[in-house]
């Protein structure tokens, strides 16, 4: 029974482990007992995982005893020092931060998709097994844009597909939302800028790059988006054309996405392949999708936009946009709990392996 589970969440008091208990807290892992760990500044938190209180504990090579599930969603630094601790007490562990993507062993995942678009292929999305060393959860932005294209797939074969994807601050944790925040306060006030993350201004501005000195990296983001779209496609969906743009947003991802088709198809199919688990089809152009709109949203949201011309007596096309809007660390943190669930098979009664 999941009772018997024991999860640990290490980087607790970051943004992206505040959606993941709430996303564990609508799971069948809920009834699960909850270990929340971080850095000493974290150190005595109160904290709350469903109807469990928990207090925020300092992270140690000894934190793993006894636990089955391991999700690291701090910082890289935290996943590369403990990862192996994690791994050799016998915890399953899911990557969420991306520190191990490529580590031999460890596999890229979305369950969601498995049985579907990662037909054919690599062995980097093969279903997990007891010498799977850890699991990365597909990249949110990958995940949406292979839902997306896997539901099209469905319905005629995709010719051509190029996709811009404007990126928010909180990407890059809290540190990018105070920077955000405070460049916005400074240039308002006429002030001096902090730089730390950005090393230039991301308030107000649109960007396909940070500056030299950057902590955050649109390139290197942008090489992981494509990395795992791949992974999530094998030879089933279409080769996929990104950009990457910082948008001057503190949450949610927006796409805009260039499909041609290559045949004509109804509106209406098109319709209703951009419908059901996952994805919601937004009919009325006043509701467009917008990161706004996406905060606290299971679902990525979908505008379709024709591209003209439209037969009029059949009501066909093979050329539109979409525009898209999801809530990124919402979706990550959905991946993850897929993840785990999918790990279960490995230990069924919550029993360390």
């Amino acid at each position: 029974m999941t009772s018997e589970y024991k999860i640990a969440l290490v980087g607790a008091s970051s943004l992206l482990a505040k959606e993941l208990k709430e996303c564990l807290t609508e799971s069948p892992l809920a009834t699960a007992s909850f270990t929340l760990l971080d850095v000493e500044e974290s150190q005595g938190q109160l904290d709350q995982v469903g109807d469990e209180v928990a207090v925020v504990q300092v992270i140690g090579d000894n934190s793993f005893e006894g636990i089955d599930f391991t999700f690291f969603a701090g910082s890289e630094e935290l996943t590369r020092k403990y990862w192996r601790h994690a791994l050799r007490a016998g915890s399953s562990v899911l990557d969420l931060t991306g520190t191990l993507d490529g580590e031999p062993g460890v596999l890229v995942r979305a369950p969601w998709l498995q049985d579907g678009a990662n037909a054919g292929a690599n062995g980097a999305v093969a279903s997990p097994d007891l010498l799977t060393k850890a699991v990365v959860p597909a990249n949110a932005a990958a995940l949406a844009l292979a839902l997306i294209l896997d539901r099209l797939q469905e319905i005629a074969e995709i010719r051509f597909v190029a996709a811009t994807v404007l990126q928010p601050a909180s990407e890059y944790g809290k540190e990018g939302l105070d920077e955000l925040h405070q460049q916005t306060v400074s240039l308002l006030s006429f002030q001096n800028m902090p730089r730390a993350i950005f090393d230039t201004q991301a308030a107000y501005n649109t960007l396909a790059s940070f500056g030299e000195n950057s902590v955050a990296n649109l390139a290197r983001a942008e090489d992981r988006i494509r990395r795992h779209y791949a992974l999530l496609a094998g030879d089933r969906l279409p080769e996929l054309r990104l950009q990457l743009i910082h948008a001057p947003v503190f949450h949610g991802q927006t796409f805009s996405i260039c499909i041609e088709l290559a045949q004509a198809v109804p509106l209406a199919a098109i319709e209703d392949a951009l419908g059901g688990d996952h994805l919601d089809l937004v009919l009325e152009e006043t509701d467009s999708p917008s990161n706004l709109a996406a905060a606290g949203q299971n679902d990525v949201l979908v505008w379709l936009k024709p591209e003209p011309p439209v037969d009029r007596v059949s009501g066909e096309t093979s050329r539109f946009w979409l525009w898209v809007a999801s809530d990124n660390l919402r979706l990550a943190a959905q991946n993850a709990v897929e993840c785990a669930l999918d790990l279960r098979r490995l230990r069924p009664h919550g029993q360390v392996q």
